[in-house]
């Protein structure tokens, strides 16, 4: 992707992330819902021309978005594409890369979630040396003749039930919409975003105050060094802390608050 398109995508993936990371939202089904939306701007050129048009306001490129999308899926996944088409793109195909890349992304978030994400890796690459050892099983997969029911029927009959079902997902969407890319190219992207994600760490941070951009940058350092990865902010302002900050990483707390050190002061007291 030109330089217009990586700073659009790189503004879609924060977006995503900043959703995900609310444990609430449903990841597996705003990956399915990407998915679609993919799908829709694959299938329909001067659809996605029109949402790309550097000579349209993105306002109403993001209207347009959520009166195509409104009903159709999730608010969430229509404030991600509208978000998106607001952006200027530097091509129309890098709109529908870019949605495919955040369906894929949120599909790993899920198995994640659910500490399943080095499986996931795993059945990604053993799936990639089957291919390569079986070009009967290549064919199949890769066959332009076939429809794409009967390859998600094979894949499902390989995979249903022996591998997790974030792997099933990304595999059957890969091998039914290719849209150009060679098997093991898209295997290979898949691997790549699997790796990228496990990398990624979450910390929510409940300060006093707003962090200023210098503390973040500071925190965000000591936690990576502290945790080897790179570790994302996740920000939230609670005056009831009355100063410090608490921190949290998956199920650890590093609390560093007046109010905890009140409690902890009244406790020794009372006992």
């Amino acid at each position: 992707m030109n330089g217009a398109s990586r700073e659009a995508l790189a503004a879609a993936r924060e977006s995503l992330d900043a959703l995900t990371d609310n444990t609430s939202v449903d990841a597996a089904k705003l990956a399915g819902e990407l998915a679609a939306v993919t799908a829709l701007l694959d299938r329909e050129v001067s659809l996605r021309r029109v949402l790309t048009d550097p000579a349209q306001a993105g306002e109403a490129k993001a209207e347009l978005a959520g009166r195509l999308l409104g009903g159709q899926v999730g608010g969430e996944t229509v404030d991600l594409i509208s978000g998106m088409v607001r952006s200027r793109w530097s091509s129309s195909r890098d709109l529908v890369d870019s949605a495919e890349e955040l369906a894929n992304i949120a599909d790993l978030t899920a198995a994640q979630r659910a500490g399943a994400l080095d499986d996931v890796e795993d059945e990604l690459f053993r799936f990639g040396r089957i291919i390569t050892s079986s070009t009967e099983l290549r064919s199949a997969l890769t066959d332009k003749a076939a429809t794409a029911s009967a390859k998600s029927e094979l894949l499902r009959s390989l995979l249903g039930g022996k591998a997790n079902p974030v792997t099933e997902r990304l595999v059957v969407r890969l091998v039914t919409q290719p849209r150009g890319r060679s098997l093991e190219a898209g295997l290979e992207s898949l691997s790549k975003l699997a790796a990228a994600r496990r990398d990624r760490m979450v910390a929510v941070v409940t300060s006093a105050v707003p962090l200023t951009d210098q503390q973040k940058q500071r925190l965000g350092a000591v936690l990576a060094k502290l945790y080897g990865r790179q570790m994302h902010l996740n920000l939230d302002v609670d005056p009831a802390v009355l100063g410090g900050i608490t921190v949290q990483v998956g199920d650890e707390v590093i609390n560093g608050t007046i109010a905890e050190r009140l409690d902890e002061a009244t406790r020794r007291l009372a006992g």
